[in-house]
């Protein structure tokens, strides 16, 4: 019934407006074509003026109200720098958006339609289509410029002492795999890849590298201190989305890709910076990957060096995980067969035993 009231007051709605717009044209007809188009000129080019001013004051607004409330500062030295290049990215185009929008509201205002001029046009005019052309081309060249040499550096050889982490996305969840005291991921193959076995990431046992390799569903990361992550997927295409470091990175299937960065704040400093006692880092996946793509989170633990010898002292390598999957269960010894009965019987009637006389 709800429904069924809400389609008819829209449709009394419609006939209202189409009432009155039909009305709006009789007082035309009325009072004259010309002198009704010039009073319909001047009411919207106040109302251009008054959407430049609201719209102003509505961008001004929101960024005092959301500038601190989006994200806290970046928690790496990478992100820094990337804040800088947006901030960079924000003034430049902050001025071309307020050029060109006050113009072109100025303009509708101020040479609305009047029969005092005529207006004039300009099939051609080689100087204004050279700097409306040559002056982006610069600012876009300078903003990619900008960009390009993060990604170079993002991208890098990361540097001697940076700790390894392989990370994988699966539908709907991350691994992260750890190399041990030889400080060397183990080999893989996606054929070997067995979550029933023990090996959700196809590790070759073979391989003794991966003897001594954990994996974990937390990333944690040493602060003050590098780390490279060696990113892939098992499925579909995926994406590393670190939003407090500032940083992404896609996850393909079959192409590992790269990414290193330094994180400057432990996850106890960050609670403390945001006033939020639990808050957490998160690696979510910035790629829509399937009905499970919400989902798709981690959490980051940003921490000492040595909290982080403490956590690795605790874990114990997939390889044990997966050679106890693989030993056959003990046998069952709680019950034992009955001891065969050894005592004399007397023998059946005809059986032609031979007896006392």
């Amino acid at each position: 019934m709800a429904v069924f009231f809400a389609i008819l007051m829209a449709l009394l709605l419609f006939v209202v407006i189409f009432q009155i717009a039909k009305a709006s044209e009789y007082v035309a007809v009325l009072k004259g074509e010309k002198s009704s188009r010039a009073q319909a000129n001047k009411v919207n080019a106040f109302l251009m003026i008054s959407f430049l001013v609201l719209g102003l004051f509505g961008v001004y607004f929101c960024n005092e109200e959301l500038k601190d409330k989006l994200l806290p500062r970046a928690a790496s030295i990478q992100g820094v720098a990337i804040d800088h290049m947006m901030n960079i990215t924000l003034v430049i185009t902050g001025i071309v958006f307020l050029a060109t929008q006050i113009t072109l509201f100025t303009f509708a205002f101020r040479y609305r339609s009047s029969e005092k001029r005529k207006a004039k046009y300009f099939p051609e005019n080689n100087k204004l289509e050279l700097a409306w052309t040559i002056i982006p081309a610069l600012a876009m060249t300078v903003l990619v410029g900008i960009g390009l040499k993060h990604w170079f550096e993002l991208t890098s050889e990361a540097p001697a002492n940076a700790m390894v982490v392989e990370v994988t996305g699966h539908q709907f969840n991350w691994f992260f795999r750890y190399p041990g005291k030889d400080g060397e991921l183990g080999k893989k193959n996606y054929q070997l890849i067995d979550p029933g076995k023990n090996n959700p990431l196809g590790q070759d046992w073979s391989d003794p590298a991966n003897q001594d390799d954990f994996v974990s569903s937390v990333l944690y990361l040493v602060v003050n201190r590098p780390v490279k992550l060696i990113i892939n997927s098992q499925d579909v295409v995926h994406d590393v989305g670190l939003p407090y470091f500032r940083l992404k990175m896609d996850a393909v299937p079959g192409i590992p890709t790269t990414l290193w960065f330094t994180p400057t704040i432990t996850t106890a400093q960050m609670a403390r910076i945001t006033g939020d006692d639990n808050f957490t880092y998160k690696l979510i996946c910035d790629q829509l990957c399937g009905k499970g793509h919400y989902s798709m989170v981690a959490n980051i633990v940003v921490e000492t060096q040595a909290e982080f010898d403490q956590f690795v002292s605790q874990q114990k390598p997939q390889y044990q995980f997966a050679m106890a999957s693989l030993k056959p269960p003990p046998a069952d010894t709680s019950s034992k067969a009955a001891p065969a009965d050894t005592s004399a019987k007397p023998a059946a009637a005809g059986s032609g035993a031979s007896g006392l006389r």
